[in-house]
């Protein structure tokens, strides 16, 4: 093996690794004012797209484990924007169910893509291209 490979600039993971540690800290002044975190704001994320469901369907959608999503759904609901029940199908299991306040956010929070795509110097054509390349390295790395 070539010791070419293990240079910085050959990697695919380091400028995904970088983007990513940039798009959060972008996100950061825009969620400061809704009291969120990044990975709190992909959980309200989905919670307003699928209220009433299931701790481990988000932890799914979110590719989180358990042990990271327990905290960060504890100070939500500290935060008075969801609430954590027990399933009635299922006693082992936990719903979590969005407070009248987890949805007053979403109305406060739509400004947010708009305002980080516009400080994004790409088209939407090009956004869209880096999404669907993500997701097929997401796929292929899940199998």
């Amino acid at each position: 093996m070539s010791d070419d490979l293990l240079k910085l600039d050959k990697q695919v993971c380091f400028p995904l690794y970088s983007a990513t540690n940039a798009l959060v800290r972008a996100y950061r002044p825009l969620l400061k004012p809704l009291d969120l975190t990044y990975p709190q704001y992909l959980a309200m994320m989905v919670l307003w797209e699928h209220d009433k469901i299931s701790v481990k369907a988000l932890g799914e959608k979110l590719y989180l484990d358990s042990g990271t999503l327990t905290p960060l759904l504890k100070r939500l609901e500290s935060k008075e924007l969801l609430r954590r029940e027990i399933d009635l199908t299922d006693e082992r299991a936990k719903v979590i169910t969005l407070t009248e306040q987890g949805w007053q956010l979403k109305e406060q929070a739509k400004h947010v893509p708009a305002t980080l795509a516009g400080s994004v110097d790409m088209t939407k054509e090009e956004l869209l291209a880096l999404k669907q390349g993500c997701e097929a390295l997401l796929a292929s790395l899940n199998k």
